[in-house]
């Protein structure tokens, strides 16, 4: 999952910047498609950037569970490219079978590209990932605040290929253990973009 729509206040390091209005109505939005999509992570790995940290914390809150997924904010996801991502999924507990990543683009976006084109399969436990993109036009199919919409397989990597936004969720899935994950053996299952509604009034 990548950060909720950020904003960019004037004198504001990178590292600092808040979420910008649409981000705070979508972060929620993403919480409650996790919610209705297999409640709360195993492990969440997120990035100490302000923006991803304040988006899983509104996520988060939206999960209403009695056990909070455990977060780890994690130095290397901010910045990294997708070869450093991997590594970073490399150094993930065997026991645990669903991860959240919250972090940037591009990394996460050449991520899922590396991990699921031409995507194959081998002996072994499921695990499932879910990484997190930057809002534009033409990019994944919109989810309505329920994120009831979504793509999957073929159809959402050429979405990935042409935008990964702001608050997109991935989901993807492959038999094996996390230190044996190797480009092209995932599967992207889906791919949703939860949006939160513009108060009106």
């Amino acid at each position: 999952m990548r950060h909720a729509k950020s904003a960019w206040p004037e004198g504001v390091a990178d590292h600092d910047r808040p979420l910008g209005p649409r981000g705070l109505r979508d972060a929620p939005a993403a919480g409650r498609f996790l919610a209705e999509h297999g409640g709360p992570p195993d492990l969440v790995l997120c990035s100490p950037a302000r923006r991803a940290r304040r988006t899983w914390e509104l996520a988060a809150a939206e999960l209403d569970s009695p056990f909070p997924a455990p977060t780890v904010h994690e130095p290397r996801l901010y910045g990294a490219d997708a070869a450093e991502l991997l590594d970073v999924l490399h150094g993930v507990p065997d026991e645990v079978a669903t991860l959240l990543l919250v972090g940037h683009n591009p990394g996460l976006e050449d991520l899922v590209l590396l991990l699921a084109a031409g995507a194959d399969t081998e002996d072994g436990a499921d695990r499932t990932a879910g990484a997190d993109a930057e809002d534009g036009a033409g990019g994944a199919v919109e989810a309505d605040v329920a994120g009831r919409a979504v793509s999957s397989g073929e159809e959402a990597l050429d979405r990935v290929r042409t935008k990964f936004p702001t608050s997109a969720i991935a989901v993807l899935t492959w038999h094996g253990t996390w230190t044996g994950l190797r480009p092209g053996e995932a599967h992207l299952a889906d791919l949703v973009v939860p949006r939160g509604v513009r108060d009106s009034s």
